[in-house]
């Protein structure tokens, strides 16, 4: 009975730990709440989609953050009136989320079915291309941006409060992993599952490879959209600086933190870099070893490297083996 119970916990743990952040404004203060776990959500959001393309797609993409920056873009281009940069098109804010979104799966549709005749390092090379065209397509062309990007955009006052950016994080985080889940017992789960694994035959079995690649692609350019929007919300604005080739690997750390094989992964992978990134500096004796502010990405690759030595699988990798290991004793006790 103690085995199955360990076995089918796992509905029972999200829905634990779902309540558990639903009531932690009540719990801790304001800026754990408002910086520490909004950017996690907001970055986990985003990592998920690369996890979701590798793990059921068998596709590593870097051109998430660039999905995630042009929704942000979008979004200030059309909020924004009489701004100092952007078109300035003065939109409802709820107008502009949509033109943002509808900009941003269009973007997805063009780039992933260009991607998606690529595998393997050809797939991974050109969704890095993609990341730098877009950076300089936002830094040189002043009439959308230009290297200062855009300021001074509001968030619609229905997420006037910080607390509420919160829960849309929590509520667009758990809706994106119970899709994400749901999504591979589906029929086009199934099949994106088998041109993950074998490509060749499923194409002579008379699906069409390219076009599932691009519809995954799409999907997870959307999620990242929605996770761009919170983060202009929560920064108030944004720079082509943000979607650099800097950020887009941070953005690929997180998730091999986390695991890029698990969903949940991508959370905690973003929850330990949001963690090392805000408290590191605060640590008794830690500028005296050498550690300052400055060599944060340092930092970030030592602890990446621990946990690729310790497991491939990264952090959700280490937590799974523990209840395994504890598993098999009892049943060699009961054995014995």
């Amino acid at each position: 009975m103690n085995l199955r119970a360990r076995l089918t916990g796992e509905p029972l743990a999200l829905a634990g730990l779902v309540l558990f952040l639903i009531l932690l404004p009540s719990l801790a203060t304001a800026f754990f709440v408002n910086f520490v776990m909004t950017q996690t959500l907001i970055l986990g959001l985003a990592a998920a989609t690369i996890v979701f393309l590798s793990r059921y797609g068998g596709m590593t993409s870097l051109a998430q953050l660039l999905m995630f920056g042009i929704a942000g873009f979008m979004f200030g281009n059309a909020a924004l009136d009489g701004g100092a940069r952007g078109l300035n098109l003065g939109w409802h804010p709820w107008a502009a989320v949509g033109f943002a979104i509808v900009v941003t799966t269009l973007a997805a549709v063009v780039l992933g079915a260009i991607a998606s005749r690529t595998t393997g390092i050809y797939f991974l090379m050109l969704t890095l291309v993609y990341g730098v065209i877009g950076y300089f397509v936002f830094a040189q062309i002043v009439e959308i941006s230009g290297p200062g990007g855009i300021t001074s955009i509001q968030r619609p006052d229905l997420l006037g409060p910080p607390v509420r950016l919160y829960y849309a994080g929590l509520l667009l985080s758990v809706l994106a992993y119970v899709g994400f889940r749901a999504l591979r017992r589906t029929a086009f789960g199934l099949a994106l599952q088998g041109v993950r694994d074998d490509p060749v035959r499923m194409a002579s079995l008379g699906f069409n490879v390219p076009l599932h690649r691009t519809l995954a692609f799409v999907l997870a350019g959307f999620v990242a959209g929605l996770a761009g929007l919170l983060n202009v919300w929560w920064n108030g604005q944004i720079d082509p600086a943000s979607i650099s080739i800097g950020p887009t690997l941070i953005l690929l750390i997180i998730a091999v933190i986390g695991g890029i094989s698990s969903l949940e992964g991508a959370w905690l992978g973003a929850f330990v870099y949001v963690l090392v990134f805000t408290y590191l500096r605060d640590l008794p004796l830690v500028d005296r070893i050498g550690i300052t502010e400055a060599r944060f990405n340092t930092v970030i690759g030592v602890i990446v490297l621990a946990i690729m030595v310790l497991s491939p699988e990264g952090l959700t990798g280490i937590a799974r083996r523990l209840p395994v290991r504890t598993i098999r004793k009892e049943l060699g006790g009961t054995r014995a």
